[in-house]
């Protein structure tokens, strides 16, 4: 059986207390044979005898009926207790950068070679996977934006896409913040009724292309009711651009095995993403190593808590026939002994 035992009125089981006292009131268990003897002496060891065979045996029984049937009474059920969880989840736009520069690997650690497009979409997976009850899309952009995957339950199918993507896959040249976070924040709008839209933009660079300046962009999201998170990636001093083929975003080694490296990049500057974060009424975020991007995420995603709702349904099952019907069978069987080898003679 299944679900746990329950009594419906449980304090009927308070009368069980009774039986012992009643037993020890009585004095004697049993009553004695009615024959007359010339003598006590010649019927002391039968009446002995007659008190124990059947006057325990019976009053036992007895009492035994009478505690099933208090049992019975106190309502014994199986109670199958089903909790359903409701999630009022998010909707949340992840916006990355997939322009040439995230092949830098100045934020890998000593020894790797880890790309800052490899340790964001590590992180990435890992935030998605802690937050199952919200519809997560993601937007990778360089020189335009390029909707990989729209806002989605299924994380599974969105890991799936965004393990598809390499620096490389979108061709165009440049960075377009802007555009990004507009294409993000229309997505985000075409919810019907959304508890609450985030954007979460990460980038290396500063924004060089697109229709759409970046602050303009905010002001649009921020009156559509999205709030944007911004993360500015890299270290703060000059860094070299390795080769690499864009056609699989692999690094192209020479002949040593070492990197080739090619332009010079410069820090960026990230005083607009501070501006975005203000305008939409988010925060800004810098990281210079694997471990404080995942800080930084673990951060937004304590701040951005998914509502839970608990409903617990309760079924129950009744019980009481078979205490009852055990009282019935051990009432029967002392009746039974009563009137047949426990038969007291008049």
């Amino acid at each position: 059986m299944n679900g746990e035992l329950e009594f419906q009125f449980p304090w009927v089981l308070a009368l069980l207390a009774l039986l012992p006292v009643y037993a020890f009131l009585r004095r004697r268990v049993g009553r004695f044979a009615a024959l007359r003897f010339s003598s006590a002496d010649l019927a002391r060891a039968a009446g002995a005898q007659a008190r124990a065979a059947a006057g325990r045996l019976l009053i036992f029984l007895r009492l035994l009926v009478v505690a099933l049937g208090i049992v019975a009474l106190a309502g014994p059920r199986l109670v199958d207790t089903q909790v359903q969880k409701e999630a009022a989840g998010l909707d949340i736009m992840l916006v990355l950068d997939l322009s040439w520069s995230m092949m830098a690997q100045d934020m890998s650690a000593p020894g790797s070679r880890v790309s800052r497009f490899d340790i964001a979409a590590k992180v990435m997976e890992n935030f998605i996977q802690k937050r199952p009850d919200d519809r997560i899309g993601l937007v990778v952009f360089s020189a335009v934006p390029y909707l990989a995957s729209p806002l989605t339950l299924n994380h599974d199918w969105l890991i799936e896409n965004l393990r598809r993507l390499h620096v490389g896959t979108l061709t165009e040249l440049g960075t377009a913040i802007g555009d990004a976070i507009a294409v993000a924040a229309k997505r985000l709008n075409a919810i019907p009724k959304s508890k609450s839209r985030i954007i979460i933009l990460l980038t290396d660079g500063d924004n060089n292309k697109g229709e759409i300046e970046p602050l303009p962009a905010a002001q649009m999201a921020a009156a559509l009711g999205c709030k944007i998170y911004t993360i500015g990636i890299g270290v703060d001093q000059p860094c070299q651009l390795p080769a690499f083929d864009p056609a699989t975003g692999k690094l192209t080694l020479n002949g040593n095995g070492n990197l080739i490296p090619t332009l010079m990049l410069q820090p960026a500057n990230y005083t607009v993403l501070d501006r975005i974060a203000e305008l939409s009424r988010g925060n800004f975020y810098r990281a210079t190593s694997a471990h404080e991007l995942q800080a930084i995420y673990n951060h937004i995603n304590k701040l951005e808590k998914t509502a839970m709702k608990l409903q617990r349904h309760a079924s129950y099952r009744p019980m009481f026939h078979w205490p009852l019907l055990a009282a019935c069978g051990l009432l029967a069987l002392e009746l039974l002994l009563a009137n047949t080898r426990y038969r007291r003679a008049p």
